[in-house]
């Protein structure tokens, strides 16, 4: 009796170790969703921002905000194009970890712009832009060369295998259409059983001994009278 008591009490406290485990698990999910939507809220508002400095406030802080609009944009782009190809391209994997390594110069550069928005010594912001603007130009193609030999990459992958495909098609199309054989008579083609007429076989090529043949256009022969 104390055996099955403790079997119990061990399946019971089994239960709710697992219980607790898929409750961390199912909000530690819910946590990363509700992050993942909040950052991108919060990127969708500050380039919405950015896009309204970049026209309402002339001089440098309109530069500045084209800047990091466009740093922004070009890497997120490049970002979402290796991690939805990585999947399917193992060979990805060393570009994305290439534009890891970019990214974090990215982001360097990013938050020095965004410092520089508050710099009331606008006399040297607008000395240090020329250098902020070859950065920014260096960091974006170098992502928008990932983005573009990536996407080439997939684009060549496909037009391959839809040639080998397309001639794949082609042969066996043929090989339906090859209705005949090279020693053989014409066969019937599929679906056109009983469609057509049915050939009589052929009559043996040597009558058997005291057999006369008998042809279709031959009378037959009246029976003889017994009277």
């Amino acid at each position: 009796m104390e055996t099955v008591l403790v079997i119990v009490a061990l399946i019971f406290i089994a239960f709710l170790a697992l219980g607790a485990y898929a409750t961390v698990k199912v909000v530690g999910a819910a946590k990363r969703g509700v992050d993942r939507t909040v950052g991108q809220a919060r990127r969708a508002v500050e380039d919405t921002t950015l896009r309204a400095r970049s026209f309402a406030q002339p001089g440098t802080a309109s530069e500045l905000a084209q800047l990091r609009l466009k740093l922004r944009t070009s890497m997120r782009a490049t970002q979402d194009s290796l991690h939805a190809r990585v999947g399917e391209d193992v060979t990805l994997k060393e570009s994305l970890g290439l534009f890891e390594r970019l990214s974090a110069h990215g982001h360097e550069l990013d938050s020095e712009l965004k410092r520089l928005e508050t710099e009331p010594d606008k006399a040297r912001v607008a000395a240090l832009l020329p250098e902020l603007k070859a950065r920014t130009e260096q960091i974006t193609a170098s992502a928008d060369a990932l983005r573009h030999a990536a996407r080439d990459r997939a684009s060549r992958f496909a037009g391959d295998d839809l040639d080998s495909l397309r001639v794949q098609i082609d042969l066996e199309a043929g090989a339906l259409r090859h209705w005949t054989t090279e020693d053989g008579p014409q066969a019937t083609p599929r679906g056109a059983e009983g469609a057509g007429t049915v050939q009589e076989p052929a009559p043996p090529a040597i009558t058997p001994p005291g057999v006369r043949p008998v042809y279709p256009w031959q009378k037959k022969p009246r029976p003889e009278s017994t009277t």
